[in-house]
């Protein structure tokens, strides 16, 4: 089973965009979910992550701008992305790990394909 990411698009700078994440079959559940991105030429970078209990956990460069949310039921989880910039331009991934605290793209199983997010200028 792979987590599907999806919802990305075009944005001007400034603008908001929420992204999905759902599991490409049953799953079972899955304690930590995770967000990364990786812009081009660039290595893929930790964006945000939630534990099933609720806890999120966020890189520094998204913090306020960046919300995490999951549905536990479901083993869905979605990013609202806020005040989007430039730099945030990149192809967005979402993945599960059994790790706490996991931020490390080691640390994360079930990569799925990405979704493109665009900021322009």
């Amino acid at each position: 089973v792979q987590l599907q990411a999806s919802g990305g698009g075009l944005v001007q700078a400034g603008g908001s965009l929420r992204l999905s994440c759902a599991p490409s079959g049953r799953s079972s559940s899955i304690y930590v979910m995770g967000w990364f991105r990786q812009a081009p030429g660039r290595e893929r970078e930790f964006v945000a992550a939630i534990r099933s209990g609720g806890t999120a956990y966020y890189a520094d460069s998204v913090k306020v701008r960046f919300t995490v949310s999951r549905d536990n039921a479901k083993n869905t989880m979605s990013l609202q992305m806020n005040s989007l910039k430039p730099e945030d331009t990149a192809v967005y991934y979402c993945a599960g790990s059994t790790l706490f605290g996991a931020r490390r793209e080691a640390d994360f199983r079930a990569w799925g394909q990405g979704t493109q997010v665009t900021v322009s200028s």
